[in-house]
């Protein structure tokens, strides 16, 4: 993925006229489905997260030996949307302190700045007799660009009455709804900015996170912050989530560029209603953006691993070696839900049916409904919508997963697993 061009429309922040735009009410499913379409925070040349494959050859994760490789920073869009899955990721949501929309500019003049530079590596500038150093140094004298992408998201509360921005809001942006089953830690959800920091290894992310911090000081401030890592498939394939799961298999190619414009990519103007939302205006500056979702899961790990294989594959509807759902033999083989209208084969609450109901108005599947086995469902922690240039999936240091759907990152399957349990991840569509 490419990074916004700075000859890109100007972000919110900046003057000129904006097009009207509002907000709506919706369900989790078809509000998910809704920001599949993307707003985009442009003219801060920022990085994206990614979308998951549905290829039967997905792209193998980067190896950590090539510290040069370089992910281009100025382009048609954000880069980290559609940019192939780095091994690690920090997801930074920040609230602005800045005092006046001078501040503002000046703040995302500064993102970009930075976020250009720290793409690209080079030797830090000196610093004065007496000085403290330019450049942390965690990577030695010379910055290496370690595949690093830094995606620049723009939330609803920075379109309140403190920046005079409000007729610039993205039409379909807003807070995430708390959901059924939500237990959720409002000092973890929402922010005026998120980053999302991704490269090939730790400590090119630490680096990132640290710089950008220092030069915005003053300026902005962490609001939460959680850390991931992807797994690399294993053996082959998609890569597995906490569960053991392959975890993606059904997300849209990142490949196929119209599939990318109907659900990640937002476009300027009018946009019609469907899913049982109402029409809207997206103000110009949203073209080529995408709108950004981070939801935290938490995954119950200590109780899945008490539970049997076949009770485990039949709440999901894979099998958990290969991928495969029950009804077929390899990981990519279409379930046939239409075929098992019943759910002798895959079970009516299945991970698969409801995720992924490859239907546009499935009757009697419950895919709209909650899960009625006895396994306690996954329960969010936090959760947040920003307008983004693009989004990305990664799993966390905690046994929970973030499910980002990408109008930030496509719809990227890719998770970033942490030992401890946690997980954040791109929504996956089984």
């Amino acid at each position: 993925m490419n990074h916004a061009d700075t000859t890109a429309p100007t972000c919110p922040a900046h003057l000129g006229p904006a097009d009207p735009a509002t907000t709506t009410g919706l369900g989790r499913r078809t509000f998910l489905r809704s920001v599949a379409g993307a707003a985009g925070v442009v003219g801060l040349g920022a990085l994206a997260p990614r979308v998951a494959h549905a290829d039967p050859t997905p792209t193998a994760l980067p190896t950590t030996d090539d510290t040069a490789r370089s992910v281009v920073f100025h382009g048609p869009t954000q880069a980290g949307i559609l940019t192939p899955l780095q091994k690690h990721a920090a997801f930074v949501a920040l609230d602005v302190t800045a005092g006046s929309r001078t501040e503002l500019e000046e703040l995302f003049r500064t993102l970009t700045d930075r976020a250009r530079f720290l793409t690209t590596g080079g030797t830090p500038a000196g610093a004065g007799p007496g000085a403290p150093p330019a450049d942390s140094g965690v990577l030695g004298p010379d910055v290496v660009p370690g595949g690093l992408s830094i995606t620049t998201s723009v939330g609803a509360s920075l379109f309140d009455h403190r920046y005079g921005l409000a007729d610039r809001k993205p039409g379909r942006l807003r807070a995430m709804d708390t959901f059924p089953d939500d237990a959720l830690d409002r000092a973890r959800c929402d922010g005026d900015l998120l980053l999302q920091v991704c490269a090939d290894d730790v400590d090119v992310v630490v680096h990132a996170v640290r710089d950008i911090a220092r030069a915005t000081r003053g300026a902005m401030q962490v609001r939460w912050r959680q850390d991931g890592f992807a797994s690399p498939p294993r053996p082959s394939g998609t890569p597995r989530n906490l569960m053991g799961f392959k975890d993606g298999t059904a997300n849209p190619s990142t490949n196929d560029a119209t599939a990318m414009g109907d659900v990640v990519w937002t476009k300027a103007g009018k946009v019609a209603a469907s899913d049982g939302l109402p029409a809207v205006v997206e103000p110009g500056w949203t073209t080529d953006g995408s709108y950004h979702v981070v939801r935290l899961i938490r995954m119950l790990v200590e109780f899945w691993d008490r539970v049997s294989l076949h009770e485990q594959e039949n709440m999901i509807g894979r099998r958990r070696d290969t991928g495969a759902p029950l009804t077929g033999t390899h990981e990519f083989d279409d379930p046939h839900l239409e075929l098992d209208p019943t759910g002798d084969a895959i079970q009516m609450d299945a991970h698969i049916r409801l995720a992924n109901p490859r239907s546009p108005a499935p009757t009697g599947c419950g895919c709209c409904a909650a899960p009625t086995t006895t396994t306690p469902a996954p329960t969010p922690t936090a959760t947040s919508t920003w307008a983004s240039c693009s989004s990305r999936s990664t799993r966390t240091s905690t046994g929970s997963s973030s499910r980002c759907r990408s109008a930030s990152r496509a719809n990227r399957s890719s998770t970033t697993s942490h030992p401890s349990g946690t997980a954040t991840s791109s929504r996956s569509r089984g």
